[in-house]
């Protein structure tokens, strides 16, 4: 597979690569950060914590995976987990779990693309 630029991989995963890159100090900076967001364990707790119906703990790695998202410019992953965020904050864990498949596409975007950012 071929390598993407930083700039491809925000295209891909809809995110700012300038605002990110300058954010987090640089390009390499921002490599380097992205490099590490598959060890955040929020997404996977999300999915775990509405499988078992834990509206409380959903709550939290919904909002800490917004956070994560929000720092690395991962905008699409962060939109998803904020209106996952605002369902579980109203009690509505039905709202929350349908934009599951949403976020999980989201997700697996910025993975792949991690895997051919250069």
């Amino acid at each position: 597979e071929t390598t993407m630029t930083l700039e491809e991989f925000f295209r891909l995963t809809g995110g700012d690569a300038a605002g990110t890159v300058s954010r987090l100090g640089g390009a390499a900076a921002a490599t380097r950060f992205l490099r590490l967001f598959p060890v955040d364990g929020s997404f996977s707790a999300l999915t775990a914590a509405l499988a078992w119906g834990d509206a409380e703990a959903a709550f939290r790695a919904a909002h800490t995976l917004k956070g994560v998202a929000a720092n690395l410019g991962l905008e699409r992953l962060r939109a998803l987990a904020s209106d996952m965020t605002e369902c579980l904050r109203a009690g509505d864990s039905a709202g929350a779990q349908a934009l599951l498949p949403s976020a999980e596409a989201a997700y697996r975007q910025v993975l792949d693309g991690l895997d051919r950012l250069g």
